[in-house]
């Protein structure tokens, strides 16, 4: 090790990692408050041009589903058809939802898995 070169970090590369040490501190912190907004979020799912209706929060968690009578005389089969394509049309608005939102938060960072 060469004098005055401490474990291979220049000034310029502390002050790189602080910066990056901010960042990943004010990501976390964003990543909180997004969780809380998403928990209170309401997305809603239809199938059978309105039909069947479900509503999700932005963190998937099921709120409610209406049934309407049309789709009752629909029949078992169709109607269970119909709740699955309005649980995957709120799941999908959901999921897009978060994308969003992350994205935002992390401004373009290239973070794996998100």
């Amino acid at each position: 090790m060469t004098k005055g070169q401490g474990f291979g970090f220049g000034l310029g590369k502390m002050k790189e990692l602080t910066e990056a040490f901010k960042k990943a501190q004010q990501v976390q912190e964003g990543a909180k408050r997004l969780q809380e907004e998403l928990e209170q979020m309401e997305i809603e799912g239809t199938a059978g041009g309105g039909m069947v209706k479900v509503v999700m929060s932005g963190n998937q968690e099921p709120r409610s589903v209406t049934i309407s009578e049309e789709a009752l005389a629909e029949g078992a089969e169709m109607l269970s058809d119909l709740v699955k394509a309005a649980m995957v049309d709120a799941y999908a608005k959901s999921t897009a939802t978060m994308r969003e939102q992350m994205e935002e938060l992390t401004g373009g960072l290239n973070l794996p898995g998100l």
